[in-house]
This record gives C-alpha cells, structure tokens and sequence, in this order.
C-alpha cells in the first residue's frame, strides 16, 4: 500500500478526528501527483464532504488520521494512506411483478368446455328442443364459472348472456327481460336501506341498547346481540352488513376492554365465543324473516317459475319460520356457551361500557328517526301492502324515496353500492335463463326424470323430502356463496322435492330456510363468515368443528319443530 504524508495544518485542533476523504485519481501509468492543498475550509464542511463519493474511473479512499498530542509548538500532521476501493456494480432493480388480466384460464377452460360438451357430445333427449338443449348447455356453463370464478359474477355472467344473444338461442328482449323484474329491484334496493342503517348509526344504537340491558354476564351479552340482530334483520336486509357495519365492531369493542385480542390465547376470553355465538344464529336471524337476506327473495322468485306461489309472502315466510328459529335463536348461544365456553362468565363492565358510548352518541338523531319512520313505513307495507295492492318492491322503491327526498342517503351512496348493482347483473341473468328453461320445457323434463328415479327406490315423499335437504344443506361446503348455490341448485332441488310428491310450498320454503342456516359452515361459506373469521378471534379449525355440529344442532331443531309446526300451519 502506498503511504504518502504530508503536513499542511498548522494550527490546533481540540479533538481527535477520524474520517475518510474521497480522492479520485486518473488512471494512468504515471505515479499520481498530490494536488496543491488551498487553505483549509472549515471543519463542519471538511465533514460534510465526507458524505458522498462519487464514483470515477479509480477510486480510492484516503484514510486519515490527524494525530492531535504532540508536543508544544510542533505542528499537527496528516496522514493519509491509499486502498483503492472494490469495483461495485449497483444492483438492478427488481422485476415489475406481471399482474394477470382478464379470466383465469383453468377456470375458464373447465366452465366454457362444460358448456361444449352438452351442447356437442351429450345427445339430446328426444323430449327435449333443440333451443332448450342449447340454452341447458349456456346455463350449466355460466353457473361453473359462478362456482369457479374465472372473472367476478357479474362479468362472467354478462359473457353468458351475451352468448344467449350471439348464438341466437335468445331474442336480446328475453334475454333482458328479468332486468325489470320487480324481486331482483327490491333486493337491490334493500342493499340501500342497509347502506342507510350503517351510515345513519341506527343499527349500531339499536344493539349497544341490548347491550346496555343484558350484558351483564357473557351469556347474557351473547342474547343482547343476537336478539338485537333478529330485531332490525327485517329492515336490514343483508346479513353481511350486519356483521361488518354493526356487530362486529361492538364485539371488537368489548373484547378489547376485556383484555381478549385477536391473534392470541387471550382470544378465548371473551371475543372467541360472541364472535361463534354471533355467527351461528345470524342464519337464524336470516331465516326468520322474508326481506332478512337477499337470497330469501331469489328463492321465491325462482319457485315463481316453476309456478309455486306463495300467497301473502312475507307473513307467510314468517309464519312457517317463527318458532323453529326462535327455538334456534334462544338455544345457540347457550350450547356454544357449553360447547366453546368464554373464559370470561361475567363482564359487569359491558353495560357501563354501553352507557358510555350512548352517551357519546348523543340523543337519536333526526336522520335516525327518518330511517325508524321509512323502515316502519316499509315493513307495515311489505306484510299488509297487498290488500291496498302494493306489491312489495313498490313499498320499498317508496321508502327509498323518502330517504333520498329527505336527505338522509344521498344518490351517491347509491351509486357506491356495487354490491347492489352486481346483484342485479347476475342475478338477473340467472333469473332470466331459468324462467326460460322452465318456460321451454326443461324443468318439466328434469322433474320427470328425478320422479323416476325415486320410485324406483320406492322412497316416500317425507324420506325423499329429508334426503333432498340434507344434500342441499352439506352440498354447500362446495360453494362460496350461499346466492351462488341458490342460482345454480334452487330450481333443480325444488323439481325434484315436487317430483318425488313433497308439498311444493313446504319445498320452497325449507330449501329457502337452508338456505341461510348453511351459511356458517365454513369460513367460506357465506359474505357474513368472511367478516367473522376475519376478525381473527376464531381460528380454522374451529371454524369447521363447531360449523358441522351446529349444522347438525340447526337441521334437526328444523326438521323436528319445523315438521310439527309446519304440520299444525296445515303445510302438508
């Protein structure tokens, strides 16, 4: 190494100063020359420029060491020493990640090649059109992509109906014509009355209530909830906006002021079990009442076309539903309270907690006391509208108007629901392709074909009518969507219950119930499970255990008190 020295300061310095200075000398041959040193600049820009070293053609480092305790009236030295500096070559940046556009092509191959091979390969029954046949083949392939989801619902459904159109097995009127149907307008527009408790705060008040009245033991916090989401589930039609916008943030709340976090064995505490307890009596809540969840609606607009009608639905849905989810609703939370008990039994600081947060909420506000009025007005029209002849979508086109007119939601939040507006894409087309494959004879063929089948095995209607549920009721482990199971199973299931001599109007409304009692199977298994387990108080394996044996717990309270009921209502 060369060592060079020089002596050019010639005043002290109070301290010692260790550094490095960047010289860059040319590469050359000859030996480098020291440059004539200036004056010395001062030493906060001496350090300064010791940040930054630019990089030339041969670089090296000057290491310096000012030797500072030397004897009176000497001068202070400099030495410097050379190291050339390694080669470095800045790194690349990494590679923009490729972000995949358009349809997964698997999914997409599965679903359009399922479609194909019915349309081409599968020979068509001589009962069957040529047009049936060819709209079958369309249907099967769109409700594939629905379960697979090579693109959103909506966008997937939109190709089928489009192909309904370019193959010319559809007029573009039929194909359109289920976009004016008056159940598709009224779930859409229950989505907007959901949107208005949220961001009115009403459905929040409303449980901090029975919060404040029963939560004084986890038991007792557990019924508060569950009786104040059965309370405002008619007027709230989504179960996943419950959850997300009302419940869950009360449960996060009180669990936190209890020490139980999400992620960790405190868990178990408290959050844990209202979390399970909250979950698996949603469905019930759900099932309880016609205009509860979105999928109820479908299911009777689709038993309409198969020409199941159900006089005065809403207090018909009600009344068959009533006591086997009350039995549900009371028994829920008590066999979870033994099945996955809270470490916490007590929690005498839940209702102070409450107090608090009403007061804080202030008095009822008069965009909540429009939202109590139009949900009043809206409820008394959907079960008494009919004897003054307004059908139920027009008494909630008419409560959405007064919340528009009187400004308590605004035609943005409208708008900003796509929810809303992409429940209307595909279950419109759903709707649509199955009225016309009742309307060209399909259904009729499917039914006959089942009712064969079953007397063949010789199996009465009520052994047909439990083994037809149980498999629409376990099948859903398959599906990520409970409307998503209703538009690709509803029809077919409710064709065979009336093949096999099941009463229609007890098939419509049981398979509807299951509907949403099978909605908390999984983690999966519906919009309001994806908010519950995301909250992280529940891990998966539990998830799925107490899933199954609620299953199990909801199917027979049903099929027990719901037989009984249902007979004593003079169903069958």
């Amino acid at each position: 190494m060369e060592r060079l020295a020089f002596h050019s300061l010639t005043t002290a310095i109070p301290s010692t100063v260790s550094s490095c200075i960047p010289l860059f000398l040319p590469s050359s041959t000859a030996p480098p020359s020291i440059p004539r040193l200036t004056p010395r600049p001062p030493l906060r820009a001496l350090r300064s420029s010791f940040v930054s070293k630019p990089s030339l053609s041969f670089p090296f480092y000057l290491h310096c060491s000012l030797s500072l305790n030397k004897p009176r009236g000497r001068k202070s030295t400099l030495q410097a020493s050379f190291s050339p500096e390694p080669e470095t070559t800045p790194p690349l940046p990494p590679p923009e990640e490729q972000v995949l556009r358009g349809a997964k092509l698997l999914p997409s191959v599965i679903s359009v090649a399922i479609g194909l091979i019915v349309w081409f390969l599968i020979p068509r029954p001589v009962e069957v059109t040529p047009q049936a046949w060819h709209l079958l083949a369309i249907f099967l392939s769109t409700i594939t992509g629905l379960v697979l989801s090579p693109l959103p619902v909506g966008a997937w459904a939109f190709l089928g109906l489009t192909t309904t159109i370019v193959t010319k097995t559809l007029p573009f009127s039929t194909a359109f014509s289920a976009f004016t149907n008056e159940v598709i307008w009224l779930i859409v527009i229950s989505y907007f009355f959901a949107r208005g408790f949220v961001k009115t705060g009403l459905g929040d008040r409303i449980a901090t209530y029975f919060v404040k009245w029963l939560g004084k033991s986890t038991l007792g916090l557990s019924y508060g909830l569950t009786l104040s989401e059965a309370l405002i589930a008619p007027a709230m039609p989504s179960t996943t906006a419950r959850a997300g916008g009302v419940f869950l943030p009360i449960i996060k709340s009180l669990s936190l002021s209890a020490e139980s976090r999400p992620g960790d064995s405190s868990s178990r505490k408290l959050g844990s079990y209202l979390v399970q307890s909250q979950f698996q009596s949603s469905g019930n809540s759900s099932a309880l009442f016609l205009t509860a969840a979105a999928q109820n609606l479908l299911c009777l607009k689709l038993a309409e076309e198969l020409g199941i009608f159900i006089s005065s639905p809403w207090l018909s849905w009600f009344e068959a539903a009533s006591l086997p989810a009350f039995v549900s609703l009371l028994v829920t939370p008590l066999i979870l309270y033994k099945l996955y008990p809270p470490e916490i039994k007590d929690t005498p600081e839940a209702p102070a907690i409450a107090a608090k947060k009403l007061e804080n909420m202030g008095p009822v506000t008069k965009d909540e006391w429009i939202m109590i009025g139009t949900m009043l007005l809206a409820v008394s029209l959907w079960v008494f509208g009919e004897a003054f002849g307004i059908p139920s979508a027009v008494a909630a086109m008419i409560g959405l108007s007064i919340l528009l007119l009187l400004g308590v939601l605004e035609w943005d939040d409208c708008l900003s629901e796509q929810s809303a507006w992409d429940t209307l894409a595909w279950f419109a087309v759903l709707v649509g392709m199955a009225s016309q494959l009742t309307n060209l004879g399909i259904v009729a063929w499917l039914s006959s074909c089942v009712a064969n089948s079953l007397q063949s095995l010789s199996l009465t209607w009520p052994i047909a009518f439990v083994v037809l549920e149980v498999v629409y009721f376990f099948i859903h482990y398959l599906f990520a969507s409970q409307t998503g199971q209703v538009g690709a199973l509803y029809s077919a299931f409710l064709a065979m219950h009336v093949a096999a001599g099941v009463p229609s109007v007890l098939a419509a409304l049981a398979l509807a119930y299951n509907t949403n009692l099978f909605g908390a199977l999984t983690h999966y298994s519906s919009g309001q499970a994806a908010v519950y387990y995301g909250a992280g108080y529940i891990n998966l394996p539990d998830v799925f255990k107490i899933g199954f044996v609620m299953a199990l717990v909801n199917l027979t309270i049903w099929g027990v008190v719901g037989a009984f009921w249902w007979k004593f209502l003079g169903l069958y």
